[in-house]
């Protein structure tokens, strides 16, 4: 007898797989970015073409914000559970606010418009991808 390939258990194995991808790209994106944050906020600030030596605040903020995401991207790897599906939840509103904050700042023209235009794209990116990670998860959780 054949496999239906395309049956309700063949698609809700895909939709896991897709979402484990986006749960796991979106922590490694989180740890490196975090991380660049951390160590090195003057790479950072560079790109923004000003100088790291005038802004002594970016660089606090951009160390705070640095622990932050590598830390939240470490819990989208270890947790599981109850814990997992709240972390992911808050995925979405972590990086839709990141999404809205470089739009705002390109439309105000307090970012330059191809660095507004990179940054909301590449925050809306991982906006799917947390969206991404919670349905599946979601709906992993609803077939237990």
């Amino acid at each position: 007898m054949a496999v239906d390939a395309t049956g309700p258990q063949c698609r809700a194995d895909k939709a896991a797989r897709v979402g484990r991808v986006a749960r796991y790209a979106l922590a490694g994106i989180r740890i490196v970015n975090g991380s660049v944050a951390l160590v090195a906020p003057s790479v950072i600030i560079r790109r923004f073409g000003e100088s790291p030596a005038d802004d002594n605040a970016a660089i606090y903020g951009l160390r705070m914000f640095g622990i932050r995401t590598v830390i939240i991207g470490v819990d989208l790897f270890a947790l599981a559970g109850a814990p997992l599906h709240r972390a992911l939840g808050q995925a979405i509103i972590i990086h839709a606010s990141d999404t809205a904050t470089a739009a705002s700042l390109g439309l105000s023209g307090r970012v330059r418009r191809p660095w507004a235009i990179a940054l909301t794209l590449i925050s809306a990116a991982n906006t799917g991808l947390a969206v991404t990670a919670y349905l599946a998860e979601r709906s992993e959780r609803q077939q237990s």
